[in-house]
C-alpha cells in the first residue's frame, strides 16, 4: 500500500472494474478508481459494528494533502464517538421548510383551525414564509434565519409579525414531530414590531348620514338587498363580518329573539337581538331552498364578499376610512354611552376574556363627565 500523493495517484490506470488503492500512513484513507478513470478520494471506518465509506471529493478538486487532512478529521470524529457518514446521510434527507409546511397544513392547519384562520395560514406560507425559507432544511434554520425573514418585512409590520407567529408554530410542531431538537424554536427572542390599536367610531351624524344612503340604495334597487341588510345587522347587532356573512335561517330564534350561532371565532355562541334587528330579519324575503340570509346571486349560495359593496356605501357617506370591524366598536362605544357596564357589553359582544371587552373602557369616562357637567352646573346656579 504506497503513500497517496500526487504522482501516484496520476500514475495508477483504471480497471475493468472498480478498485481501491489505500494509503499506507492513514489506515482507512484511500482513492476509488471506476472504469471510466474517475478517481476520487474515500475516507472508511466502522461506527460500531457498522462499516461506513464517505467520499472526500475528486482528485481533479483535491489534492492529496487536503484530502488526508479531511479524511483525519473525521477519523477523529469517529474516535469521538460520532458518525460523520450518519450526519451528512441526515443533512442530506432532512425536511426543508416546505416540506414542514406540507405536513402542518395536513396535520394543524386543516384539523385544528376555523376557515378564516387557516386561510390567512395558508395566505402567508404561500406569499411570504415559503418563497424565504421554504428550500432550506428544518435542522439548519437559525435564528438570524428567521430574524432576517422579519426584517425583510418590516415595511409591512403586521403581516411581519403574523408570518412570525405561523413560522413559531410550525417549529414548534417540528420539535414535537423530532425533526429539531427540544427547545431550538428559532423564532424565540424576536421582538414583533409594535402594532397600533386602531380604534374608529362613528358619529351620531355618521351613523345617520350612513342610514340615509343605505335607505337611497333599497329605493334605487342596484344593490342587493342581502348586502344592505348585511350592514344594518352589522351595526344593530356588533357581530363580526364572518357571523353575519354565514347566518342561516336555522340559526335564527325569532320566539328568544337571538342567534344561535354553532361556531364563530370564540366557538358556539349566543348573539342576543335587540328589536330592530329583528324587525329587519322578519320583514326579510327567504328565497325557498336557500339556507343562507345573505345570499348570493348564485343559486342556493351565499354572498361571498360584502367589501366592494361596503367601499361604495362609505364613499357614499363621505366615510371612507371606516371599516366594517369599526361598526362593530361602534356598537361597543354606543352601548357604553347608554350605561351599560363593561362585563354586559363583553356578553353582546360574545368576548371570552374580560381584557377583550376592558379596552373600550376608556369611553366610560364621557356619560360620567356629561354627568358632572350637569352636577357642577346646578351648583353653580345655586351658589349665584
Amino acid at each position: 500500500m504506497p503513500k497517496l500523493t500526487k504522482r501516484t495517484v496520476d500514475a495508477i490506470e483504471p480497471q475493468a472494474t472498480e478498485f481501491f488503492i489505500w494509503d499506507e500512513s492513514i489506515p482507512g484513507f484511500g482513492l476509488r478508481v471506476m472504469p471510466s478513470g474517475r478517481k476520487s478520494f474515500v475516507v472508511q471506518y466502522r461506527a460500531g459494528r457498522r462499516p461506513r465509506r464517505m467520499s472526500l471529493g475528486p482528485s481533479t478538486v483535491l489534492t492529496c494533502d487536503q484530502a488526508r487532512t479531511r479524511a483525519i478529521t473525521i477519523i477523529a470524529a469517529v474516535k469521538n464517538g460520532e458518525d460523520p457518514a450518519a450526519d451528512r446521510a441526515a443533512k442530506r434527507n432532512a425536511a426543508t421548510v416546505s416540506d414542514l409546511a406540507e405536513r402542518f397544513d395536513k396535520e394543524h392547519i386543516a384539523v385544528r383551525l376555523k376557515a378564516s384562520t387557516a386561510k390567512e395560514y395558508r395566505g402567508n406560507l404561500k406569499r411570504f414564509i415559503l418563497p424565504a425559507l421554504g428550500r432550506l432544511a428544518v435542522p439548519e434554520i437559525t435564528r438570524a434565519d428567521v430574524a432576517k425573514f422579519h426584517h425583510d418585512l418590516r415595511h409591512i409590520p403586521y403581516q411581519a409579525n403574523r408570518c412570525l407567529e405561523v413560522v413559531s408554530k410550525m417549529f414548534v410542531l417540528a420539535e414535537m414531530w423530532g425533526l429539531r431538537p427540544d427547545g431550538s424554536n428559532p423564532r424565540k427572542h424576536i421582538r414583533k414590531y409594535p402594532e397600533e390599536k386602531r380604534e374608529r367610531f362613528l358619529s351620531a351624524a355618521e351613523l345617520r348620514r350612513i342610514g340615509e344612503v343605505l335607505r337611497e340604495m333599497e329605493s334605487e334597487g342596484v344593490e342587493l338587498s342581502s348586502a344592505i341588510l348585511a350592514a344594518r345587522l352589522l351595526i344593530l347587532t356588533g357581530c363580526r363580518l364572518g357571523e353575519i356573512m354565514t347566518l342561516k335561517w336555522d340559526y335564527i330564534d325569532f320566539h328568544e329573539r337571538a342567534l344561535r350561532l354553532p361556531d364563530s371565532k370564540t366557538g358556539k355562541k349566543i348573539v342576543h337581538l335587540g328589536a330592530p334587528a329583528v324587525e329587519y330579519l322578519h320583514d326579510t324575503h327567504r328565497i325557498d331552498g336557500n339556507p343562507w340570509v345573505i345570499t348570493g346571486t348564485l343559486l342556493g349560495k351565499p354572498l361571498s364578499d360584502l367589501q366592494p359593496f361596503w367601499q361604495r356605501v362609505r364613499a357614499r357617506a363621505g366615510v371612507k376610512d371606516v371599516r366594517i370591524h369599526d361598526l362593530r366598536h361602534t356598537f361597543a362605544s354606543i352601548a357604553v354611552a347608554s350605561g351599560q357596564g363593561l362585563p354586559m357589553i363583553g356578553k353582546l359582544l360574545g368576548h371570552t376574556q374580560v381584557q377583550t371587552t376592558a379596552r373600550y373602557a376608556h369611553l366610560a369616562a364621557d356619560p360620567v363627565r356629561n354627568a358632572a357637567d350637569i352636577v357642577a352646573t346646578s351648583l353653580r346656579e345655586a351658589l349665584g
